[in-house]
C-alpha cells in the first residue's frame, strides 16, 4: 500500500464451486491479532448464498509462503426457504490463517461459477479481501474490516424499487465508502451512493434477476500512523484523498426485480417493520456463554406474512409467529463461544410473503466477555431535539469525566444526581432511522479512552436513548385520530417540524383536541385550518406551496381537489388569515365530494426559506407558470414536505336537515363550489340519474307522481265547486238585503 510494502495476492481456488445457481457472498473478519510468536492470526467467517444446499461452500486458500497455517472449519447451512421448495439458502464457513510478520497487508481471492440466470447474462464471479497489518496509532491495535452482509433472495417489485440500503459498520469507527468493483457489471438504471452505501435507481429497473459486486472500503477520519511489524510506519492523513483503504471487502448480492403491483405502499402488501423492530445499523451486544436475543416484528394488512429471510452466524436459530391482523414477529436467539469473543457478527432479516418482501434491515452483534454497563435515562422529545437526563445512581463506580455522546463536540453537564444533555436531532451525531410505522431519532452516551492511555480500569458505558415520531404519511385507513407533528432533517437546514391544527374560530388560538378527531362538519361551514413550522434556526420563513383535498388520508388519490396550486389560491372561498414568518392561517368553506365519500383529508406542501432571500421559493408565491421557478441551489431552501390533516367528517343527511330546521346553517344549492360538487349527468349511466331513468325503473315513483296529479286535479275541483256556492250565497245575500230594503 506505500512504498516498501509488500503485497500479496491469494490466487483463485483449484475448483470450481459446487454451487450452481450463486446468488452472492460476503466476508467478515475478526480483529487481527498480534501473536507471541511475532505471527499474525486472521480469522473470518464466508456467508455463501444460493439455491436448495449451500453447504458445498467454495472457499478461499492462502498463496504458498504467506501462511503457516490456513484451517477451515466445518460449513453450515444457516437458513433456507421455508416453502420446501428449495428456492434459497445460505450458509457460513469458518477459517482461521497464521500469516507472516513481514508483511504489511494481506489479501485474499476467490472465484467460482455459476451467478444464478440474471439480465446481463454474468456467469463466473471472483471475491476479494484485503487488509492492512498496521498497528494504529489510535487504538493500539490493528486495524478492522468493515462489516457487512445481505440475506440471501432479494426480491422488490419493478414500480416500488427506490433505494436499496446495504449494511456498511466499521468497528474503529472509520468512514467506510462503497464503489461498485471494477471487474462487475453494473446493471441498467442503478446507482450507488458512495458515502451511504444505497442502491438507488436513476430510472425504470428492468424485470429479472440483477447481480451486483461492491467493494466497501475504510478510511480514517483523523490522521493515524500505521507501525508495522518490520519497524517501519507510514503516516496517514485523512485529508488526502488518494490514499487508500485500510480494508477491502468485497459484497456480491444478487436481486431479483419482479413485475409491478397496484399498490407501493409499505404495510399494504409489502410488508413493514414495526418500531419493536431494531433499527437498520443497530450495534447489539452479546455475551459469551449467556442466550443472545434479537425481535423483529413487521405488518402487512393485505397479505400474510409466511416467514423471515435471516443472514446470521452458525447455531441461531429463529422462532416465528404470526397472527389475525396481518402482524408477524421473529425471534432469533444465540448463544456465542468464546471462539466468538470481540466477534462483529452481521445479521440481516426480511419479512416474507409469497409476491414479495420488506425492505431489509441488518444489525451487528458484537461480542463481549461480560455486560456492558446500562444506566438509566429518561428522555424528554421536543420537535427538534431531545433532552436527556442520565440517573449517577443507577452507575455505581463510573467516572463522568470519560462519558461522551457520539460526537465529542457536543458535551454533557452534571450535577450532583443526574447527567445531562441537550441534543439536536441535526447534530451530536444523531442517527435517523425509519422504522417502519415510526420514525426514531437516536444517540447514545459511551465511555471513552484517551489516545495516550496504554492500560484502563475504567467501566465501560453504553446508553441509548432516542426519540421516536409517527410517519407522516402512509397511515392506515382505520387511523382516524388527529395527526402527531411532522420531523424533518436536511443537511443545510438541521432538523425542523411541522404542526398541522384545525381550529374552531378564525382567532387560531382554540386548536380542535386530538380526542376530537374525525372533525365533524356541516356543509358551507368555515373550517380553519393553520400550519406551524419550528426550526434551530431563527431567519427562516414558511411557504406553502399547496393544498389539495382527497377523499382519503392517501395524497396520491387522483380523485382530489386543488386548495392552493404553485403557491396561488385555486378555491374562491379560500381566506388566508395574516400571520408571523413561520406560521400560515386560513378558512375554506367545507365541501364533500361527489359520491358515497363522508370524509375529506387536507394534504399540504411546505417549504421553509432562508427569511430575505430575494431567490427562494418563498420570495416567489404565486407562480402560475411553474416553469419560471428558480433552481433550489440558489437560495437556501428545505425540499417540499407533505403535512397530512383530518379527517373532516360530515354529518348524516339527517342531522344535516335537523341543523337547517333549527336555523344553524342556511343552505342554497347554487352557493357549492361547482368544481367540487358537480350537479349529476343525466345524460350518463356512470353519473347521476336522470328523469326518464327514474321513472322507468321506479314504480313507485310513477305511482306516487299520478296519484299527485289526481290530487291536484279534485284539488282544483273543490275549490272551483267552494267558490262558485260562495259567489252564489253571497249574491242571495244580496238580494234578499235589497228586498228587505
Amino acid at each position: 500500500m506505500e512504498a516498501g510494502a509488500v503485497l500479496l495476492l491469494l490466487f483463485a481456488l483449484s475448483g470450481i464451486a459446487s454451487t450452481v445457481s450463486f446468488y452472492g457472498g460476503s466476508i467478515s473478519f475478526m480483529p487481527p491479532q498480534k501473536m507471541t510468536d511475532g505471527t499474525f492470526k486472521v480469522t473470518f467467517h464466508q456467508r455463501e448464498n444460493g439455491r436448495s444446499n449451500c453447504q458445498d461452500q467454495s472457499s478461499y486458500t492462502c498463496e504458498t509462503g504467506v501462511c503457516t497455517s490456513f484451517d477451515k472449519l466445518r460449513v453450515l447451512q444457516t437458513d433456507q426457504d421455508g416453502t420446501g421448495q428449495g428456492r434459497w439458502c445460505q450458509s457460513e464457513g469458518h477459517t482461521a490463517a497464521t500469516i507472516l510478520t513481514n508483511k504489511t497487508s494481506f489479501s485474499l481471492r476467490d472465484s467460482g461459477c455459476c451467478w444464478v440466470s440474471n439480465v446481463k447474462g454474468k456467469t463466473n464471479w471472483t471475491a476479494h479481501a484485503e487488509l492492512d497489518l498496521g498497528t494504529r496509532s489510535d487504538s493500539y491495535s490493528l486495524n478492522s474490516c468493515p462489516v457487512t452482509t445481505t440475506v440471501s433472495s432479494l426480491r422488490v417489485p419493478q414500480n416500488c424499487f427506490s433505494r436499496f440500503r446495504l449494511l456498511a459498520h466499521d468497528p474503529d469507527g472509520d468512514d467506510v465508502s462503497c464503489r461498485f468493483t471494477s471487474d462487475a457489471a453494473v446493471p441498467s438504471n442503478f446507482t450507488l451512493d458512495e458515502t451511504t452505501c444505497t442502491l438507488t435507481s436513476t430510472g425504470q429497473v428492468g424485470v429479472g434477476v440483477h447481480v451486483f459486486e461492491i467493494a466497501l472500503e475504510d478510511f480514517p477520519t483523523k490522521n493515524i500512523t500505521l507501525t508495522y511489524a518490520d519497524g517501519t510506519s507510514v503516516n496517514w492523513e485523512a485529508s488526502d484523498v488518494n490514499s487508500p483503504p485500510l480494508c477491502t471487502v468485497k459484497l456480491q448480492f444478487s436481486m431479483e426485480i419482479l413485475p409491478p403491483i397496484p399498490n407501493c405502499e409499505a404495510g399494504y402488501v409489502q410488508p413493514m417493520f414495526l418500531s419493536t423492530t431494531p433499527s437498520h445499523g443497530d450495534v447489539l451486544h452479546a455475551i459469551v456463554g449467556q442466550k443472545f436475543q434479537l425481535h423483529a416484528q413487521a405488518q402487512a394488512h393485505h397479505a400474510s406474512i409466511i416467514d423471515f429471510q435471516v443472514s446470521g452466524p452458525q447455531n441461531m436459530t429463529k422462532a416465528f409467529n404470526d397472527d389475525t391482523n396481518g402482524k408477524a414477529e421473529v425471534t432469533l436467539s444465540w448463544t456465542p463461544q468464546q471462539s466468538d469473543l470481540y466477534r462483529f457478527v452481521p445479521v440481516c432479516f426480511t419479512a416474507e410473503t409469497n409476491e414479495t418482501q420488506s425492505d431489509m434491515r441488518c444489525v451487528v452483534v458484537t461480542v463481549t466477555q461480560a455486560s456492558i454497563t446500562q444506566g438509566k435515562a429518561t428522555v424528554e422529545c421536543s420537535p427538534n431535539k431531545m433532552m436527556v437526563a442520565l440517573e449517577k445512581a443507577s452507575m455505581p463506580g463510573i467516572d463522568e469525566n470519560y462519558l461522551k455522546l457520539r460526537d465529542l463536540s457536543c458535551s454533557l453537564t452534571s450535577n450532583a444526581t443526574h447527567i445531562m444533555g441537550i441534543i439536536s436531532f441535526s447534530t451530536c451525531g444523531t442517527k435517523v432511522e425509519d422504522k417502519g410505522d415510526f420514525i426514531v431519532f437516536k444517540n447514545e452516551i459511551l465511555s471513552y479512552e484517551l489516545p495516550t492511555e496504554i492500560v484502563i480500569r475504567r467501566k465501560s458505558v453504553k446508553i441509548d436513548f432516542s426519540c421516536q415520531f409517527p410517519k407522516t404519511i402512509s397511515i392506515s385507513s382505520y387511523f382516524s385520530l388527529h395527526k402527531s407533528d411532522y420531523i424533518f432533517t436536511e443537511s443545510s437546514f438541521g432538523s425542523f417540524g411541522y404542526t398541522f391544527e384545525i381550529f374552531r374560530d378564525s382567532n387560531y388560538t382554540n386548536k380542535v383536541e386530538a380526542r376530537a378527531y374525525p372533525v365533524e362538519v356541516k356543509l358551507l361551514e368555515k373550517i380553519f385550518m393553520g400550519i406551524q413550522a419550528e426550526s434551530e434556526l431563527p431567519n427562516v420563513k414558511l411557504f406553502v406551496e399547496s393544498c389539495k383535498a382527497t377523499p382519503n388520508e392517501n395524497p396520491d388519490n387522483p380523485l382530489s381537489y386543488d386548495l392552493i396550486k404553485n403557491g396561488c389560491a385555486q378555491d374562491e372561498t379560500l381566506v388566508v388569515h395574516p400571520s408571523n414568518l413561520t406560521s400560515f392561517n386560513f378558512e375554506v368553506q367545507a365541501f364533500k365530494f361527489t359520491g358515497n365519500f363522508d370524509q375529506v383529508y387536507i394534504t399540504c406542501s411546505v417549504i421553509l426559506c432562508e427569511a430575505g432571500s430575494p431567490f427562494s421559493r418563498c420570495a416567489q408565491g404565486c407562480l402560475k407558470d411553474p416553469s419560471r421557478r428558480r433552481r433550489r441551489g440558489l437560495s437556501r431552501e428545505t425540499v417540499s414536505h407533505y403535512v397530512t390533516q383530518g379527517p373532516l367528517q360530515f354529518v348524516s343527511q339527517a342531522v344535516l336537515n335537523a341543523a337547517v330546521d333549527n336555523n344553524d346553517v342556511g343552505i342554497k344549492k347554487s352557493d357549492t363550489p361547482a368544481a367540487v360538487t358537480p350537479p349529476p349527468d343525466t345524460k350518463s349511466s356512470e353519473g347521476g340519474w336522470g328523469i326518464k331513468e327514474v321513472l322507468n325503473t321506479n314504480i313507485s315513483t310513477a305511482v306516487f307522481a299520478s296519484g299527485f296529479l289526481v290530487s291536484l286535479v279534485l284539488m282544483a275541483v273543490i275549490v272551483r265547486y267552494l267558490s262558485r256556492k260562495r259567489t252564489a250565497e253571497d249574491r242571495k245575500s244580496l238580494i234578499v238585503s235589497g228586498w228587505e230594503n
